[in-house]
């Protein structure tokens, strides 16, 4: 009895879950314990120690009271969640194929038909009088069997996701029927009376997911014999199709994975008491433990105490935290390098023997580190690594004050040493820098390390310290004390790694807060190295803007294509006035003549007019992979720099002739405007769409003033291209011919485009007043020069043709007017233009 008191003692001081030697027993009030409490240690095993010890309580072993918080009964796997988005991918795949290889799937679906129908009528038979009772006799024969081994409540969740799988589906299924698009109606349904998703196999899929038959071999065996026999009654009785079928299974898939993600999955987590039971095994002699907060991967610590009075730091691997954050290390291996990217899962035991090698791997490198004692598995869902304990403190709770020259030059050293035996920390931040009470530096996390690393993970470490470091004391002083230490060329080496991409999570969100330190950090490590020349570093694979342009690019396309598909082009050729097309040509022609004119107005120094010219032209070679707000700007500041031209006076004097071409824009479309409103009305006043346009852009100016992110994104924006601008424009003002060159060039180069545009519209047919084509012109051509797309492409052509619609055209003319144009300004200059890329290129020029 004095054993049980000692125990509901020791539950009530500390107020949480108290396991006993291997068996958890829950405190009747539960309280998270406080990071000071201790419970004491048993003398000696007693009654209720026995019930819970067994063989060991009996042999002599010391009840060792565990406290931690009451480990939840259930939890949601982030594995479900990730099964469950991978099945809505796939669901959404198999869509958009059978939408875009209709044919195929028709043909598959005639081959399948086909072959069903060869089969013996008494194989039919047998199978369809067997699908339809072993689809429902082997769900029901498993729930009979966990519910006679105590498991019902997986048979309930199995249930609730067959309801929820019948639901989804006739929900689905009636949008099909009623409002759902056409073409997938008839794909899933082929056209007769069937369900387009079969109601019984969802619920069945949802089933048989939801309980995880698939770990059972034999049962999953059966059950997929059933769901085959069960297809091919469908298939031989034309209830279903192919399409049908598969988007049927992976419809039950999701509402399978969805419902274990909402509803959860049992703990196996193991308790305190495995973990004592596991270091017993290691041969240690625990006497308390207690666990603490978890480390910066998730994973749980405990503080152990032995009986000789030596510390442990126990850190626990739980199977399920092995895909925690697998969608942001999928997204890092997508975008980033090789030789930068880490696996996105990885097994229990890669994860156990990764952190113990690298861990092992710095003792022998001299590296001050916690001593690893011993690693085990507990069980098949955990493992555990034991390391000594050191009385520290992190680095980020030790104040900026404290972080004298003497500290950083020790935390270099330490780093020095880890680089002297090719070991990659990978994480060195505020959490795993760690201080001991003497003041020497101990590096902590070595999980995320790699041993024999290459230079470019070398590089990378000390680019990450160098940041963390300049957060914390300035971008001079970090790189003082490294210099200290490392080598200089090792330095210049992590100079071209100081971008944002290379820096960890935590590091990157703390600079992106502060936009000048690593400008300042490449200042001050040239200073140092002033003579060193280092390769410039590619870490990113690509950006995430060039997603975004590769999708903004394919909806274009498709734009484009379901365009071309309502036209019929034999009869808009044939009827065409080609003479009208004869001069769109010669006026997109005379584009690129102004186009070099007008460059030539904003720069002082004489250009010759042939090779900008064909400048204009390598231009519009480069609109096939860049924006096209972007391509002239870069393909004309490269080639005043190759004429001799400074590099911020080119960039001057092409903003320049941007600026004043885009208050030319807007003058000469409130110009238009004005002129086409006063066409329209019988007073002399602007039209009521042209006020409403003026005052719309008004307010969203105003709107982008207002709000402080809108306008410093704006001023980052602008203030690159248009800072110099005004000196360059003074420059220029000081030779009235320059400024006649640069604002005929401009006038002109407008005028080409809208010449261009009104005669395609006139070679079709169309009879729009030149005022109105001018209107759409200018106000398609901002929103191109705005999107994203190489050129502008799908932006200008929607823009263009819902413009010369509202403005009176038959859609048909209007399509095939912009097409047209587009072909001319577009497409047909893609020739010339890398033709003309390639000479200068060749001669020097670009």
């Amino acid at each position: 009895m004095t054993d049980i008191r000692e125990r509901d003692e020791a539950e009530e001081a500390a107020g949480g879950d108290v396991s006993v030697a291997g068996s958890r027993v829950d405190a009747d009030v539960l309280r998270y314990p406080r990071a000071d409490m201790e419970p004491a240690t048993q003398p000696g095993p007693g009654p209720r120690a026995d019930a819970a010890n067994g063989s060991r309580a009996a042999s002599g072993d010391p009840v060792v009271l565990v406290v931690e918080p009451l480990l939840p009964q259930r939890l949601r796997r982030p594995s479900d969640a990730l099964r469950f988005l991978a099945t809505l991918l796939a669901l959404t795949a198999v869509v958009l194929l059978a939408l875009v290889a209709k044919q195929t799937l028709n043909g598959l679906e005639a081959d399948v038909t086909d072959g069903t129908s060869r089969a013996p009528d008494l194989l039919i038979a047998v199978a369809s009088f067997l699908a339809g009772t072993a689809v429902l006799a082997v769900p029901a024969a498993f729930a009979v069997e966990r519910v006679f081994h105590r498991d019902g409540l997986r048979v309930a969740e199995g249930l609730i996701a067959a309801i929820i799988g019948m639901l989804v589906s006739f929900v689905l299924g009636e949008w099909l029927a009623v409002a759902g698009p056409g073409d997938l109606r008839l794909l899933l349904t082929g056209g007769r009376q069937v369900e387009p998703l079969n109601t019984l196999l969802t619920s069945v899929v949802a089933y048989v997911t939801a309980v995880r038959i698939s770990r059972r071999p034999s049962w999953r065996a059966m059950m997929w014999m059933a769901i085959a026999l069960d297809v091919f009654a469908l298939f031989t009785g034309a209830e279903a199709t192919a399409l049908g079928v598969f988007v049927t299974y992976l419809v039950g898939l999701a509402v399978g994975y969805a419902t274990l993600y909402v509803v959860g999955s049992p703990n196996t987590r193991p308790p305190g008491s495995a973990v004592v039971a596991a270091l017993r095994r290691l041969a240690f002699l625990p006497a308390r433990a207690r666990r603490i907060s978890d480390d910066a991967q998730g994973s749980r610590r405990y503080a152990v105490t032995m009986s000789d009075g030596r510390c442990l730091d126990v850190t626990v691997l739980d199977r399920d935290r092995q895909v925690s954050g697998v969608i942001y290390r999928l997204w890092r291996r997508i975008r980033l390098n090789s030789e930068t990217r880490r696996r996105a899962i990885r097994s229990l035991r890669a994860e156990l023997e990764r952190e113990a090698l690298m861990a092992y791997a710095a003792q022998a490198a001299g590296v001050n580190t916690p001593r690893l004692l011993g690693t085990s598995e507990i069980g098949t869902d955990a493992a555990l690594l034991a390391y000594e304990h050191l009385d520290t403190r992190a680095l980020e709770d030790v104040p900026d004050e404290e972080l004298d020259d003497e500290l950083l030059i020790k935390i270099w050293k330490q780093v020095e040493l880890l680089q002297a035996q090719r070991l990659a920390h990978r994480r060195l931040t505020g959490d795993s820098i760690h201080v001991d009470g003497e003041g020497d530096v101990v590096l902590m996390d070595a999980r995320s390390g790699e041993i024999a690393a290459g230079d470019l993970l070398l590089r990378l470490d000390i680019a990450q310290l160098l940041t963390y470091l300049a957060l914390r004391v300035g971008a001079e002083r970090s790189v003082t004390c490294a210099s200290r230490v490392m080598p200089k060329q090792a330095l210049a080496g992590a100079l071209p790694l100081l971008q944002r991409i290379a820096l960890t999570r935590s590091t990157r969100a703390e600079v992106g807060k502060d936009k000048e330190l690593l400008p300042e950090l490449r200042e001050k490590i040239l200073s140092l190295t002033p003579q060193v020349e280092v390769e410039e570093v590619r870490l990113e694979r690509f950006q995430p803007r060039t997603l975004v342009t590769i999708i903004a690019s394919a909806l274009a396309a498709y734009f484009l294509l379901s365009q071309l598909s309502r036209v019929n082009l034999v009869e808009v050729v044939s009827s065409a006035r080609w003479g009208w097309g004869g001069i769109a040509l010669v006026a997109a022609g005379v584009s690129y003549l102004a186009a070099a004119v007008m460059l030539r107005g904003f720069v002082p120094e004489k250009l010759p007019l042939g090779r900008t010219v064909l400048a204009q032209f390598a231009g519009s070679f480069v609109k096939l992979v860049a924006p096209a707000a972007v391509s002239g700007v870069a393909i004309n500041s490269r080639y005043l720099q190759k004429r001799g031209i400074a590099p911020g006076l080119a960039v001057a004097s092409v903003g320049a002739s941007q600026l004043v071409g885009l208050g030319s824009h807007i003058l000469l479309l409130l110009f238009f405007g004005y002129v086409t409103g006063t066409k329209a009305a019988p007073s002399v006043s602007p039209s009521r769409g042209l006020v409403i346009a003026l005052l719309s852009g008004a307010v969203l100016v105003l709107l982008v003033l207002a709000v402080p992110q809108f306008r410093r994104m704006v001023t980052a924006r602008l203030r690159p291209l248009f800072s110099g601008v005004i000196p360059r424009l003074l420059d220029v003002l000081q030779s009235p011919r320059k400024i006649l060159e640069g604002l005929s060039g401009t006038l002109l180069l407008t005028l080409a485009f809208v010449v261009c545009l009104d005669a395609c519209v006139r070679a079709f047919g169309g009879s729009l007043s030149f005022t109105a084509v001018a209107v759409v012109f200018l106000a398609g051509n901002a929103i191109g020069s705005a999107a994203p797309t190489p050129g502008g492409l799908g932006a200008v052509e929607a823009s263009l043709s819902l413009g010369l619609t509202l403005s009176g055209l038959p859609g048909t003319v209007a399509t095939s007017a912009v097409l047209l144009f587009r072909l001319l300004t577009f497409w047909l200059p893609v020739l010339p233009g890398w033709a003309s890329f390639a000479w200068l290129q060749r001669h020097n020029a670009l």
